[in-house]
């Protein structure tokens, strides 16, 4: 929205500012960071108020998560409501990558809101039925994926890109689509999936985050394009505006959401967050490199896959308990333990990720 006030700018005033998206970008993390901190306690005494009990805790979980009974959840409401105001603020509206990264966000996070809702009017852990999760997941994904993919180049319609071997481009055809849905709706329900421990989903969703705003920036610049060898997409260098909104937001519901959490994300900034970063890999042609950045993702879906099918097919189980997180939780290993190991992990990941830029 700011934006348009470089039309005041005669080219050498402050106005001309806003032209740059590395101004708007570094802007839109301090709007979404204030958001976050004038935002958050109000929001917190909102939800305890009409939670009562907060979030229901699972029987079977581990035992030290008794301890958390009554935090509230539905905190994504903050980090989805502070990246939205500074994007909504800070980015170029006429930007179609932008409206498919915040349609996939806003979508998946109304799913999540609903599914939040229902566990905790029922207080039980059972809210919106799977099925009809993945049904609204995939109607979104859908949508998002033919945008996206009206907007690409025409050279890149369909194709996907793989990382080192740059000069590669595999020609899916109609198949594209419903691969790019399975990213936008897997990456949603992995980040998903991770959400279980007092911040070891937000910092991996921001670093990965990050990773692919860079990426983003890269390819929308033909310069930056031409050096590392990487396919050009224009108007993606926008996504970083959005990005960075995001990581304003997820510190601010960091402060919060620290051992112990006073408000959990819940599936409302879970499956939003996990979505958007499936939607910016789509549309920055970068699908396989968020598998190489959102890898602890990947490994906690995985964990769980192979849990579920194992167990079906020989009554035993391949971990304690599954995501694999709470696998080391009945190892004995401390909470705080995890998370920070966690996070070292996705900050590897995200270096592995960012050299696929250069490596060929």
């Amino acid at each position: 929205m700011l934006y348009w006030l470089t039309l005041l700018s005669d080219g050498g005033d402050f106005f001309n500012l806003f032209r740059y998206i590395t101004f708007r970008a570094g802007m839109a993390f301090a709007t979404a960071l204030i958001f976050g901190f004038v935002f958050g306690q109000p929001l917190i005494n909102v939800l305890r108020k009409r939670q009562g009990k907060g979030q229901p805790i699972r029987d079977d979980g581990p035992e030290g998560h008794f301890s958390k009974a009554g935090t509230p959840t539905m905190g994504g409401l903050l980090i989805v409501g502070a990246l939205l105001f500074s994007t909504l603020l800070w980015a170029r509206l006429d930007n179609a990558f932008v409206w498919i990264v915040l349609f996939v966000t806003m979508g998946f996070g109304l799913i999540g809101f609903a599914d939040d809702y229902a566990k905790v009017s029922k207080q039980n852990t059972n809210g919106v039925p799977g099925k009809v999760r993945l049904g609204l997941g995939f109607l979104i994904a859908l949508i998002a994926s033919v945008w996206a993919s009206y907007y690409h180049p025409a050279e890149l319609t369909n194709q996907l890109a793989l990382p080192v071997f740059k000069n590669t481009l595999v020609n899916l055809g109609y198949l594209f689509i419903p691969f790019a849905m399975i990213v936008i709706v897997g990456s949603a329900n992995a980040v998903n999936l991770t959400d279980g421990l007092d911040g070891l989903a937000i910092m991996p969703v921001m670093i990965a985050a990050g990773t692919l705003g860079v990426i983003a920036y890269a390819v929308g610049r033909v310069d930056f394009t031409e050096y590392l060898e990487v396919h050009y997409v224009p108007g993606t260098g926008e996504i970083l505006i959005f990005v960075m909104g995001l990581i304003g937001g997820g510190l601010g519901f960091l402060w919060y959401n620290a051992p112990p959490a006073a408000v959990f994300m819940g599936d409302t900034g879970s499956l939003a967050l996990g979505g958007a970063l499936g939607a910016i890999a789509v549309s920055t042609k970068h699908e396989i490199v968020l598998a190489i950045v959102g890898g602890l993702f990947v490994v906690e879906a995985l964990s769980v896959i192979i849990q579920v099918l194992y167990f079906k097919r020989t009554g035993k189980r391949v971990f304690l308990m599954a995501p694999i997180h709470h696998h080391y939780e009945k190892k004995g290993w401390a909470e705080p333990q995890i998370v920070i190991r966690f996070w070292i992990i996705s900050l590897i990941l995200a270096m592995i990720g960012l050299a696929t830029l250069k490596v060929r």
